[in-house]
């Protein structure tokens, strides 16, 4: 199903956006994604219609973003709220919680020698991912159950499609769009945001909170309207891009 219209203009909307599972198909290696060549020229076209007021909130770090979507650089949330660069270009990032290092160890054994399980360090935050053996989402459960029980309190586990991360709790997409809502030139604006998995639903949340809406890719996460694939967002986007309103 499309997305129906929104009878908005451009000065009046917030756009968030999701990377994985969203502008990009998921692949089984999460460090080499496809990302379509005119994805980057897209946005920036979307940035500067919305006045600047387009964001990417991701599970990866920024510095990951900046790499795949090299030259564009957009406000951007990362480690699922841990990092938010601002429209000025500053860098905020919360307070990294104990206990990383003996989970890294416990999960490196882990994994050791199974084939299609991969461990994405991100620094802050750590993923388990089995894309290359679906089967194996068992074993990731209780993994995540045992790192989570050596990271203690201050971690939380985050369930996305065929991944599990450990990220400290103190931040999510949700805060990380709370404040990027409270800075120009998102502020006082209608926050759209668009994501296709669990680990969207705080973002949605707070779009709601601001009198916005969510866009769900696919049917992993409910939202007021739908797009079936990161191929279909691209597609709407650039409808978007070429439309005079942000109404299709």
């Amino acid at each position: 199903m499309m997305v129906v219209s929104l009878p908005l203009r451009f000065d009046e909307v917030a756009l968030f956006l999701d990377f994985d599972g969203t502008l990009v198909e998921f692949v089984t290696d999460p460090s080499a994604p496809r990302v379509d060549p005119a994805l980057g020229p897209l946005l920036a076209t979307l940035h500067g219609r919305l006045g600047g007021a387009l964001a990417i909130v991701s599970g990866r770090p920024i510095a990951e973003l900046d790499r795949l979507l090299h030259p564009l650089r957009v406000p951007a949330a990362g480690v699922h709220g841990l990092e938010r660069r601002d429209a000025a270009g500053r860098l905020y990032r919360g307070e990294s919680a104990p206990g990383l290092d003996a989970a890294r160890e416990l999960l490196s054994r882990a994994v050791a020698g199974q084939q299609g399980l991969l461990i994405e360090d991100k620094g802050s935050s750590l993923a388990i991912h089995c894309r290359g053996a679906p089967g194996a989402l068992a074993a990731v459960d209780e993994l995540a159950d045992q790192a989570l029980a050596v990271l203690g309190a201050a971690f939380e586990r985050l369930d996305g499609d065929l991944v599990v991360e450990l990220k400290p709790a103190s931040c999510n997409k949700g805060s990380a769009v709370a404040g990027f809502m409270r800075e120009s030139p998102f502020v006082e604006r209608v926050p759209v945001c668009v994501g296709d998995d669990l680990t969207d639903a705080d973002a949605f949340a707070t779009a709601r909170r601001h009198g916005g809406l969510g866009v769900a890719v696919g049917d992993r996460i409910a939202g007021e309207h739908r797009l079936e694939s990161p191929g279909a967002v691209r597609d709407w986007l650039r409808r978007l891009a070429a439309s005079p309103h942000f109404a299709r």
